[in-house]
C-alpha cells in the first residue's frame, strides 16, 4: 500500500450486526460492519463517539469484544475502534492472506468512518498489525503503541521464556498449521467449551497474570471474545497467528511515526526480547518495561498507555 493510501471500494457502515453479549457495565457505542472487496468487516466502537479515534489490534485468539476499561476510554476523550480480523468474530475470512493486506482493511473501515488522522494501539498478538498498520499508513496514523506485542520470532532470543503450551501451539502454527488446527479442534475449542479453554490458556502465565484474569470482569471479557473469535470457526485464528510466526515482509527501519512499546519483564507469553528487538530497531520508538510484570497489565495500565498516545495529538 502507497504511503496515506485510502481503501478504494469500501463501503459506508452497516448497523446490520445483531448486539454482541453485554460484558459487565459497558455497552459499545456502536457495533456494525463495512463491505470491502466482497468482504464483511465487522468492529464495535467504544468510548466518546466524538473522541480522537484510537484503533485497537486485538489479541489471537480475540476478536472485537475485548478491550480495556470502557469508563477510561470515554473519560479521557478517545473513541476506541476495535476491528474482527479476517475469519475472527464476524468478519469474513480471507484465504491466503499476510500480514501487508492488515493497512488496506484498517483504511477501509478509517475511510467508512470518515477518519483521516488515527492512533492505533495493540495487545499481545495485536502487536505484528500494530507494526504493519505504521508502515503501511505513514500518513495517517499519529502514533502507535504495542502493549505486550508480539515481535518477529526470528529475532534473537525470541521464544525464550515462551510457557509450554503457547511453544508447542507457535511451533505447530508456524510448521503444520493444519494439524495446528485439527489438534485444537480436537483438544481446545474455544468456541466449544471457552471456560475451558481460558483454563488451560492461563495456566503457564506469571503470577501477576493469575492475579489478574481471576477478576471477574476481566476473565467475562476473555471467555467472551475467546468463544466469539471462533464463531466462523476456527480457520481464522489459526491464519491469525500463523501469520505472526512468519517473516513480517517489510523493514521496520522504515517506520517513522512516534512508536510506543509497554512489556512486562515475565511475560510468558510474548517474552521480552521481543520487545526488546523492536525497541532496538524502529527508529522512533519509547519503551516502557515493567519490572515484575508479566503479559496482562494491559488492562490495568490502559490510563498511562492511552494518555502517552493522545498526547501524540
Amino acid at each position: 500500500m502507497s504511503s496515506g493510501a485510502t481503501a478504494a471500494g469500501a463501503t459506508a457502515p452497516r448497523r446490520a450486526l445483531s448486539p454482541s453479549p453485554a460484558i459487565g457495565d459497558a455497552t459499545c457505542v456502536l457495533e456494525t460492519h463495512i463491505r470491502f472487496q466482497n468482504r464483511r468487516i465487522a468492529f464495535a466502537q467504544y468510548g466518546d463517539p466524538t473522541g480522537r479515534p484510537v484503533f485497537l489490534c486485538h489479541g489471537t485468539p480475540s476478536s472485537r469484544l475485548n478491550r480495556p476499561d470502557d469508563e477510561t476510554t470515554r473519560a479521557l476523550g478517545a473513541r476506541l475502534i476495535v476491528i474482527d480480523r479476517p475469519g475472527c468474530g464476524r468478519s469474513d475470512f480471507l484465504p491466503r492472506r499476510t500480514l501487508l493486506d492488515w493497512p488496506r482493511d484498517l483504511a477501509a473501515v478509517a475511510d467508512g468512518l470518515g477518519i483521516e488522522s488515527f492512533a492505533v494501539v495493540g495487545f499481545s498478538g495485536g502487536g505484528p498489525y500494530v507494526a504493519a498498520s505504521a508502515h503501511g499508513l505513514p500518513h495517517r496514523i499519529v502514533a502507535a503503541c504495542s502493549a505486550a506485542g508480539a515481535g518477529p520470532v526470528d529475532a534473537p532470543n525470541a521464544m525464550v521464556g515462551l510457557g509450554r503450551y503457547r511453544r508447542m501451539a507457535c511451533a505447530l502454527a508456524r510448521h503444520a498449521p493444519l494439524v495446528f488446527r485439527a489438534a485444537m479442534w480436537l483438544t481446545n475449542h474455544p468456541g466449544r467449551n471457552p471456560n475451558r479453554f481460558f483454563e488451560k490458556f492461563m495456566r503457564d502465565l506469571a503470577p501477576p497474570d493469575q492475579a489478574t484474569v481471576a477478576r471477574t470482569e476481566i476473565r467475562d471479557k476473555l471467555v467472551a471474545t475467546y468463544a466469539e473469535s471462533v464463531r466462523n470457526g476456527l480457520r481464522g485464528v489459526a491464519l491469525d497467528l500463523a501469520i505472526a510466526m512468519r517473516p513480517w515482509g517489510f523493514p521496520l527501519g522504515e517506520i517513522r511515526c512516534p512508536y510506543f512499546i509497554w512489556h512486562g519483564d515475565d511475560d510468558r507469553s510474548t517474552p521480552i526480547a521481543m520487545a526488546r528487538y523492536l525497541a532496538q530497531t524502529i527508529p522512533a520508538c519509547h519503551a516502557t518495561f515493567l519490572p515484575g510484570a508479566g503479559h496482562m497489565f494491559f488492562y490495568d495500565r490502559w490510563p498511562d498507555i492511552l494518555k502517552q498516545l493522545l498526547a501524540t495529538w
